[in-house]
Order: structure tokens, then sequence, then C-alpha cells
């Protein structure tokens, strides 16, 4: 923030909407083990660098207490991302690996020591993205020795290609949206015998985006353990639902059944907030034009709806005009926080300022939030942009 300026305050009003889930509480299939959890945990905790990312507490009134977790630090890579794609590069290298007769049960340590390259360097790793996840595969396939191909679509920004290139991956435009880019990415690695690493799941695709995931829960276990008391009320951005439904899953495991889960999306690419109304997964079409670049998906993941269709509490599709403002809210409390990161803040903001939706969610002066801020500036110069510095 400029030197004397006065501090940052989150916006007024704003147009949004809010989305009960009909189906809350009712029970399902288990979408992510404990016993693979554990091995995530296992062996993101073991990687160099690793350490749980901030906490900070917000000051909002109308609320007990309001928590943010800041993933913009994460392993140098900006965001959480970090968690779940470098993860299953190493489960799908490990099990081609032994597949091939090459290694068994190979763990990250084994193939970042080099010892496995010759086979590695066979094997390509591809996925699309907006940014963050392609990043994290692109990284993990440089540490364990895998060629790495990243589909991209035309509006993601050369600032978020090029980090995803820095690790060495190959990076391929496709025309149209991210669900486009994610089609690509199935079609081309089918022809080629690559393997796809994505962090959404589809009919017969899901033990990569399952692993993502798994190591997504890391990032909840950490804010919930943080806590001095357990939440009431969590907001988490949505996307394709993977991060969403990987927290809900740590929050039911570590929370009990009792902390409300909100999901928060762009209303210019409100799939889960479409889906939760229809009751059922639906796919929402068109440009997905919104500057919440990591949260543009038109096409819910399969895994994350399983999950969420139960256990989520509400969904709210919040409008771009509200993002710099939380920017630069956070930006003067000190926190980075990105376009996708600020979704559970305004989503928060907006339901305390409308009497209906406050009662709706059960928000009041007993109530304990958690939002988790996802990335931090992935793309700088438009994070300057935005905030006006």
């Amino acid at each position: 923030m400029p030197p004397g300026a006065p501090p940052a305050k989150l916006g007024g009003m704003h147009d949004f909407r809010l989305v009960l889930n009909r189906n809350h509480g009712t029970p399902g299939t288990v979408t992510l083990p404990e016993g693979g959890y554990r091995r995530a945990r296992a062996e993101i905790t073991s990687w160099p660098g690793y350490a749980p990312t901030p906490l900070p507490a917000l000051a909002m009134p109308g609320l007990a207490s309001v928590h943010y977790k800041d993933e913009g630090g994460r392993f140098g890579l900006g965001s959480f991302k970090a968690l779940g794609g470098a993860y299953a590069v190493a489960r799908v290298l490990a099990a081609e690996l032994a597949r091939r007769g090459v290694a068994n049960n190979a763990d990250g340590a084994a193939l970042e020591s080099g010892q496995f390259t010759e086979a590695t360097r066979e094997i390509t790793v591809t996925c699309a993205t907006d940014g963050n996840h392609g990043r994290s595969v692109a990284w993990g396939a440089e540490r364990f020795g895998a060629r790495c191909v990243i589909f991209v679509h035309e509006h993601v920004s050369q600032n978020r290609r090029d980090a995803i290139a820095r690790y060495g991956a190959e990076i391929r435009e496709v025309a149209g949206n991210y669900d486009d880019s994610v089609r690509a990415a199935q079609e081309t690695a089918e022809a080629q015998g690559w393997f796809v690493i994505s962090d959404t799941s589809y009919p017969g695709y899901t033990e990569p985006p399952r692993d993502v995931m798994q190591g997504y829960r890391l990032m909840a276990a950490e804010a919930l353990a943080a806590l001095p008391l357990p939440p009431t009320h969590v907001f988490v951005p949505g996307g394709v639902g993977g991060v969403a439904a990987a927290v809900a899953v740590q929050l039911r495991s570590m929370c009990g059944t009792g902390p409300r889960l909100i999901i928060a999306e762009p209303d210019q690419a409100p799939c889960l907030t479409e889906s939760f109304a229809a009751g059922r997964l639906t796919t929402v079409t068109g440009a997905l034009d919104t500057i919440m670049a990591g949260l543009a998906c038109g096409e819910p993941s399969l895994l994350a709806w399983q999950e969420l269709e139960r256990s989520a509490f509400a969904c709210m599709a919040v409008p771009d005009a509200a993002v710099p403002a939380a920017m630069r809210y956070l930006a003067a409390q000190g926190i980075e926080a990105g376009e996708s990161a600020v979704a559970g803040l305004i989503a928060l903001e907006c339901a305390l300022a409308d009497a209906s939706a406050r009662d709706a969610l059960g928000l009041g002066p007993d109530s304990r939030a958690l939002i988790f801020g996802t990335e931090g500036a992935t793309d700088p110069e438009l994070y300057r942009r935005l905030i006006g510095t």
C-alpha cells in the first residue's frame, strides 16, 4: 500500500447468490480414505522446505473470530496446489516404475535422488491448468525426473505460463476455456501414452485426482490444529470442487459434523452453485470469464461432487467487482492474496452484510470463521494493478 494510505476496508454491498444444500448431512460414499491421507501426509511433510503456512487472525465486526489460512508461501510455489499435483506425480511415477519392474514402492526421496532417472525421463506427465496446478505438476516432474507437458487455455496470463515453464515444462495453448484444455490434455495423453495428473475427475479417471485431494487435506489439517477452538463456519474457494471436498473430509475427520462448509466461487463460473441449485452435478458453459482465474471452471469434479453433495452446507457465487477491495484489505494487514484467494473472504463479507444470508448461514456474534486463502500473488503484475500500487 502507498505510504501514509489509510487502512483498506472491504467493499460495500455486492450482488451475490446463495444456495443452501438441500442434501446436507445425508450419508454418502467414502471418497478419500484415511489410509490414503496418512500416506500423503507422511510423504509431503518429509519434503525439504515443508512447514505449515500461517493462520493470521482478521478483525471483522459481528463475529467472535476470523482466521485466514494464507497459502501464498507454500513450497515457494505461491499456492496450496503445491500439496497436490507434485504428490500425485510422485505416486504415478512410483506406480509406473513398479509396473515396469524397475523399483517397488519408490518414495519421493528415492525419486529425487536420481537413481531412477533413466526410467523416469521416459515418462511424460501432463495436465490442464489455469496456472497453479500446472505449476505444481511441473515442479513435481522436475524434482522427480519426468518429462512434463502442460496445456493452458488462451486466457491464461503470460506470467503464469512463464512460472510453469521455469520448471522445464513444455506449454501448449488450447483455444477455448479451462474445460477445453482438460479435454485436450486427456486426448493427447491417450494418443501418446502419457499420464494425466489432473485435479479434476470424471468417469473412468479418478485415482490421480484422489491423490491430489489427499494432499490438499494437509492444508486443512494444519489450520484446524492451529485454531484455539474449532470453527463454526468454513469458507473455501470452489473451482472444480477438489479443495472444498478435501477440506470437507478433513473437517469431518477432526471436528465432526458441526462446522458449516460454505463454498465460494465466481458468479461468472458458478458450476457448483448451479449443481446445488439443481440437486445434481451440473456443467455451465461459456467463456467463464472471471478475474478469479484459478476458479474459472465449468465442470465440477466427479469425486469432489460425490463428497460435497452431502457435506457442503451452502454455495455462494460472488462478483469480480468485490475482488480488488478484498485484496487491498488483506494487503493492508500484510497478507499478499491473489484473486482466487479472496473468494471466501468476499462470501463472508456478503453474508454478513445481508440479513437473510446471515440468518440462513447461522452467522452471529458467537461464530468462528475460518477462511482458506489458497494463493498468493501468482501473477505479480496483475496483483499490483488490482491493489493499486
